[in-house]
């Protein structure tokens, strides 16, 4: 038996890759850590230690407590921020004995840092919107100038590291704009770009050295509390659907080869249909799973099987399709407190009665 540490434990991105561990036929250990306790009480992994944040001074110092405590032979990060701090010293890590299965740092620094990523998928003529990095009201007024949509709307976001639409806000409202960038102290670390969308879609793929082991498309149909943000965007799936499209795969792998001339772990590409129906790459959620990926699981593909299968015991996927091996149309349904369901839209028709 194996044992595998797996931050983030209790989070939701973190216990969807624990419960798919669990459901695998060679049974392996699962430990969690991670910084919110009330989470970590939540996590289904046999032992949990709490650790602080990624970047907090102490950080690291815990983290190699933890490892020379448990002794894990495989060690897996769920979110951009610990993803990030702890590529900086991955062979310390892989020096105690314990594997990772990480891209290079520069590759991870361009991924968490969206204006970095972008600057690469335009350098390498993938469609993408127009970006401005906004340093100052100078900049911001050029944007509205130059980027707005046929309403006089833009897009502002985040481009440091963080998920769930961080900073994001669309607007034809120069000075809400402004007031909002403040509020966030975001100057110089806030973009704008034209608008996409609300059509969006997901690539998740597993790589190794350079070679694609798989990959699934995902649609996503809407977001859990999207009406109480000003995006609309929560980075929380309500409901998922599996999806292939040649397109999507296509524009996806230029993505991926865009930011790593040999890709190596987990790459999922974020994408969001232009007016012109071309999904655009927004990002790559760099060396972790989507929060819904026991969606898969439960389908039929189990992602971080695959992933600690390929890491632990050097054993790769006998598959049919590389590319999309789940047939179209399943959904995953998601609601807080409710266990998530896989079911097809057949299938919901026929449980839900009409008044008559």
């Amino acid at each position: 038996m194996k044992k595998i540490l797996i931050a983030g434990a209790g989070g939701a991105p973190s216990e969807g890759v624990i419960n798919s561990l669990l459901m695998c036929e060679k049974v392996d250990e699962i430990i969690g850590m991670g910084s919110e306790p009330s989470d970590l009480a939540l996590s289904n992994a046999k032992r949990k230690y709490y650790i602080p944040y990624a970047d907090h001074i102490n950080y690291k110092e815990n983290l190699f407590k933890i490892l020379k405590v448990e002794k894990p032979d495989l060690i897996h990060f769920q979110n951009d921020l610990e993803i990030y701090h702890a590529s900086k010293f991955v062979d310390e890590i892989n020096d105690l004995g314990v594997k990772t299965f990480m891209p290079d740092f520069d590759v991870i620094d361009t991924c968490v840092h969206k204006y970095k990523s972008y600057l690469k998928f335009k350098e390498n003529n993938i469609p993408v919107p127009e970006n401005i990095i906004l340093n100052s009201a100078v900049d911001l007024k050029n944007a509205f100038d130059k980027l707005s949509d046929k309403n006089g709307s833009i897009w502002l976001r985040a481009a440091s590291i963080g998920g769930g639409g961080k900073g994001a806000l669309p607007t034809n409202n120069y000075d809400l704009a402004k007031s909002w960038i403040d509020h966030f102290d975001g100057w110089g670390d806030f973009v704008a770009a034209e608008m996409l969308t609300s059509q969006t879609v997901t690539w998740q793929s597993i790589w190794f050295e350079g070679e694609l082991v798989v990959a699934q498309t995902r649609i996503r149909k809407g977001w859990t509390h999207g009406n109480r943000t000003l995006s609309g965007i929560t980075g929380v799936t309500k409901i998922g659907e599996t999806f292939s499209s040649d397109q999507v795969t296509e524009i996806a792998t230029k993505s991926v080869m865009a930011v790593s001339d040999k890709p190596h772990g987990i790459f999922g590409v974020d994408m969001a249909y232009d007016k012109n129906g071309i999904p655009n790459p927004t990002e790559i959620n760099i060396s972790r799973f989507f929060t819904t990926i026991l969606f898969f699981t439960k389908a039929g593909i189990n992602f971080p099987k695959i992933f600690k299968d390929i890491a632990l015991y050097n054993e790769f996927p006998a598959l049919t399709r590389k590319v999309n091996p789940l047939p179209d149309g399943l959904l995953w349904l998601r609601g807080m407190d409710t266990i998530p369901r896989l079911m097809t839209n057949d299938q919901i028709e026929n449980e839900i009665l009409l008044a008559k």
